[in-house]
C-alpha cells in the first residue's frame, strides 16, 4: 500500500514536469479560452483595477470540479465590486456577481488575466 501512494506521488509529480499546468500551483495556465481555465486555476487572490479608481484585492474560492465559486472582496474596490460574492466561468467568460447573483462584471481571459466592463460600461482588469 505504501509503495502505491509512493507511486501515485512520483507520476502526479512527473505529470507536473510533462509541460502541462501544475497541479498544485494556484496560478492561472496559459490557455486561450475562459472555458479552458479551471477552478483550480481562479482559487487565489486576484487584484481588480479600474481606470481612475483603486485597486482591490479578491479572494476567490472553489470546490474542485465546479467552474463557480465565491469572492470575498477586500476594502476599496471600485463601483460595487465591494458587493462581489459569486463567480462563474461560462461560454461567456468570468462572471462576477453580487449575492442575489446580479452580474457586475463579465470578463474575458487574455493571455495572463480577465479583462472587460462592469455592467456600467467601465473597463475593469483582474490579474493575479
Amino acid at each position: 500500500m505504501r509503495g502505491e501512494g509512493l507511486a501515485a506521488l512520483i507520476a502526479l509529480t512527473l505529470a507536473g514536469c510533462a509541460g502541462g499546468p501544475a497541479l498544485l500551483s494556484d496560478a492561472p495556465s496559459a490557455v486561450a479560452t475562459t472555458a479552458e481555465t479551471s477552478e483550480l486555476a481562479m482559487t487565489g487572490r486576484w487584484i481588480l483595477s479600474a481606470p481612475n479608481a483603486p485597486s482591490c484585492g479578491m479572494s476567490f474560492n472553489a470546490k474542485p470540479g465546479i467552474d463557480s465559486g465565491t469572492i470575498v472582496p477586500e476594502g476599496g474596490c471600485p463601483e460595487r465590486f465591494f458587493l462581489s460574492r459569486r463567480w462563474t466561468l461560462g461560454k461567456d467568460g468570468l462572471t462576477i456577481a453580487d449575492d442575489d447573483n446580479n452580474p457586475l462584471a463579465t470578463l474575458s481571459y487574455a493571455a495572463d488575466h480577465f479583462e472587460g466592463k462592469s455592467v456600467a460600461e467601465t473597463p475593469v482588469t483582474l490579474a493575479r
